[in-house]
Formats: C-alpha cells, structure tokens, sequence
C-alpha cells in the first residue's frame, strides 16, 4: 500500500469523486513507529504485528490528528469494521465486519471511545465483492486491483534479511538449538529467524517433525519439540487496553492471531481486592486463562478479545504459561 502506484491510483479516485486529494509525508513516523518496532520485536525474539501498530499510531493517531487540523468531522477509511452507539450506556462498540473472511476489527483493538465517535467505517455492513461492484460501477480505477497480503514494507517477504539490513550487528542474538528435552541440535546464527510454531527452515536435518516451542532471548536458545509441546494453557497480557468499561464474567472469546480460530476462556485480574468490573482506565496485571489448551501462544502477537461480535480491547501477549 506505499507504493507510488498506489499514490496514483488513490488521486485518480479523488479526481473521479471530485473529492480534494492531500498527500503528507510521515515517513519518520512510520520508521520509528512501525519499522524499527518491528525489526526491534524479531530481535528480541518476539512475533511483533505491524498491521497494528501502523494502524495504531499513524492511521488512528497522526492520521486522526491531521484530519482536524484540516477541520474534517470524521475520517473514514476502507476497514471491515463496524461503529455501533449504545445510547443506553453511552459508548461506542466496535463489531466485526459483516464479511468474515475480510473482517479487520482484530486490528483495531486499540481504539478508544473518543476516537470511535470520530471514524466511519462505509464498507463494515458490505462484502469485498460488493465493495468491487460499487467501485465498478463507478468506473474507479481500482475495481479490479489484486490484493496484497504481505506485510508493505519487506521486500519478497524475506523478514530474516529486512531485520540484518536494518539493524546493527551487535543486536543479532545467535545461540543454540535444542530440544525441550534438553538435546542439542546445531547453533544458530540469530533468534530473530524463528517464531514460536515454525516448522520449516530450522536449520538442520531430523527424522522427526519437529516446530519452535519458545525463544530465550536472553541465552540465544531456541527450543524445539513435538507438536504436543506447543500447547500453553494460558499468557500474561502487557499493554493491555479495554474500549469499553467491562465486566470480568462476561462470556469472552479470544483470538491470539489474526487468522485463529477464537478459543474461550477467563479473564484474570492479578489483584489483591476482588473486582467485578474492569475500567478501561485502569492498567492491573491482566492474564487470559483457555477453557482448553491452545496451540503456539506467541509473546509478541496481539491476543484480541471478543463478547460475540463486538471487540471489547486486547494488547500483547507477554508470556505463555503450561
């Protein structure tokens, strides 16, 4: 999406809805909040999301900002996401959008009330074919445009060599491959190359289908074991968020990636006094407890939580527990 075609095709758009097109440069941003947060992440041996914080910090922030400077009312963007106002209670939810193979509302965890009542979202309620046929029938030079699933800014979506060229060498961590049994594979030459659920590209030959179990930043290990060793019964959240005030026996959904399944379980608020109710503004120690084990917790993806269709908030994934 950063291309200079795609600066093209979004002015001829503007041009054909007789629509003013403004174009800023927030490239500085975009490095510090989205590029070296991800190469930062990888280095630490953490699974970072860039969807997320590109959407955080420069859609939802420094977008938002410009947009009333410019003494716009909304701003709205292409998202599969919904806006609903509860006039009962007040606040604003967020839903997911009504097309669940393209619904975005995993990536919007960190909206806040205030900015919810300053977005729109036009094409949440509609499908992408629909959205195709609207853009048809308007003639619009993207109707047709192919779909990009990697992440905008790696080049053949080779992470492992974007983080060596951007980064200083003295950050690299290598270490050892091992089994959790405590069995020695081979060296490796840096954590930033595995994710916790890898299975191909480990490095080395075995007769066994083996996956990354964890990463110990601190010693360079990387552990590797069966499939059995990936199930966790639970994380710590950090930088956990709410968007909306909760309470802590709601029937909640979680989901520890964009594309998993959601899985059930308990919110824990690590306190010593009993509480029923949790506030968006506070920041206690938050832990999400499955009701059954589930496959490659990651420290550093975003765990998103859900009460049916609406997303009440999330944050990262800390630590995975047995």
């Amino acid at each position: 999406c950063c291309s200079l075609d795609d600066v093209a095709d979004a002015r001829s758009v503007a041009y054909k809805l007789n629509i003013p097109f403004y174009v800023f440069d927030y490239q500085e941003d975009f490095q510090r909040d989205v590029v070296d947060y991800f190469t930062t992440e990888y280095l630490k041996g953490r699974t970072p999301n860039p969807c997320v914080a590109c959407n955080t910090f420069l859609k939802f922030d420094l977008l938002l900002d410009r947009a009333q400077k410019l003494g716009c009312d909304f701003i709205a963007t292409g998202h599969y996401a919904r806006i609903h106002f509860n006039k009962v209670t007040n606040q604003y939810s967020l839903l997911k959008g009504l097309d669940a193979q393209k619904d975005q509302s995993y990536f919007l965890y960190s909206m806040t009330q205030e900015r919810l009542s300053k977005i729109l979202f036009p094409v949440g309620h509609l499908t992408k074919s629909e959205v195709r046929e609207v853009a048809l029938r308007y003639n619009l030079i993207n109707a047709q445009k192919k779909e990009s699933m990697e992440i905008c800014f790696i080049p053949n979506n080779d992470y492992a060599k974007f983080i060596e060229e951007n980064c200083d060498k003295k950050d690299v961590v290598s270490g050892i491959i091992r089994h959790e049994t405590g069995k020695i594979y081979t060296k490796h030459d840096g954590i930033h190359k595995f994710t916790v659920g890898q299975r191909k590209g480990l490095g080395f030959a075995s007769g066994e289908i083996l996956y990354v179990t964890r990463i110990d930043p601190k010693t360079g290990d990387v552990f590797v074991g069966e499939e059995h060793y990936l199930y966790r019964q639970g994380f710590d959240f950090v930088k956990f968020h709410l968007i909306r005030d909760l309470r802590v026996d709601e029937n909640l959904d979680i989901k520890i990636r964009y594309r998993s399944s959601p899985a059930s379980g308990s919110l824990i608020i690590n306190k010593e006094e009993d509480t029923k109710k949790l506030s968006k503004e506070r920041s206690d120690k938050v832990t999400f407890q499955f009701f059954e084990k589930q496959k490659s917790v990651t420290p550093g993806q975003i765990a998103v939580l859900y009460h049916g269709e609406e997303v009440v908030g999330g944050g990262f994934i800390q630590e995975a527990f047995i």
